[in-house]
């Protein structure tokens, strides 16, 4: 893209409050984040259209699962998708390796659409940015990186539902290390399922980074869908008797639920990227 079609936004002080568009500016929002009307002058980028109209037909709603060739329908769609398909690319100031790295570097995020049955989002990292271990209950979730470079580690719980008391006693649960590793723009997109694929992850970036996320359902209180927290502590670091092996110790840890962490919480941002089109 030539660089004359780039508006660059400026990189705040403090906590990041914007991040450019192509040709626009998105500030952070005072109230709660929703998705804005659509423009009927813009072009909608035949990708996005073609994944907004794909997750329509693929989330059922709470308590499904997509069949296996609906995965990798969207798996698909989203493996070819560029920034450019959602307004963004890496000539953005905000996304500059010289950009300042924060002594608090706040993520922020902004929703383009949501509804009972899905949602799409784009988060933005800054430099060494965290999004702590989280879960995503009852959820599927694609995770498509747009832009630069990030750390993710997840874990599966090793029993889903856990009837030992001994262990449901304690604050410390066993889980199974899925990934450890750091992730590059362009790359494959990373699906989880509500109870295997790496449920629980977590997000270090290591340049500034743009993810876009599929989520179906999306989270909701109301519906027992709320988003928890953890830290993860190494295999020796309890004396609960487990069934794994010594030489695979490493590949395990226990998770300690915690309160969202002050300095992790995410700012929402207005959505002004290219509009997707609800059918009539």
């Amino acid at each position: 893209m030539e660089a004359g079609l780039v508006e660059h936004g400026r990189d705040m002080v403090g906590h990041v409050t914007r991040v450019g568009y192509v040709k626009k500016i998105i500030t952070k929002r005072r109230r709660r984040t929703r998705r804005i009307v659509r423009s009927p002058q813009a072009a909608v980028p035949m990708a996005l259209q073609e994944l907004f109209v794909s997750c329509l037909d693929v989330f059922k709603g709470p308590g499904t699962v997509p069949a296996p060739q609906d995965v990798q329908k969207l798996c698909h769609i989203l493996d070819n998708m560029k920034p450019e398909d959602v307004g963004l690319s890496g000539e953005l100031q905000f996304f500059q390796p010289s950009n300042e790295v924060k002594s608090d570097p706040r993520v922020t995020y902004t929703t383009i659409y949501q509804c009972d049955n899905f949602s799409l989002c784009i988060f933005f990292l800054p430099a060494t940015g965290v999004i702590p271990l989280h879960n995503h209950p009852g959820m599927t979730v694609f995770s498509k990186l747009l832009l630069g470079a990030m750390h993710i580690k997840s874990y599966d719980w090793v029993d889903p539902v856990d009837s030992d008391s001994s262990v449901q006693s304690s604050p410390l649960r066993l889980a199974k290390l899925k990934a450890d590793r750091v992730f590059t723009a362009p790359c494959d997109t990373s699906v989880l399922y509500p109870t295997t694929g790496g449920n629980i992850h977590a997000f270090t970036a290591i340049t500034p980074c743009a993810v876009l996320d599929v989520l179906g359902p999306p989270y909701s209180n109301d519906d027992g869908r709320d988003c928890s927290y953890y830290k993860d502590h190494p295999y020796a670091a309890s004396k609960v008797e487990t069934t794994v092996n010594m030489e695979e110790a490493d590949r395990y840890g226990w998770l300690e639920e915690i309160e969202l962490p002050e300095n992790s919480k995410m700012d929402g941002i207005e959505y002004l990227g290219p509009q997707i089109i609800e059918p009539s």
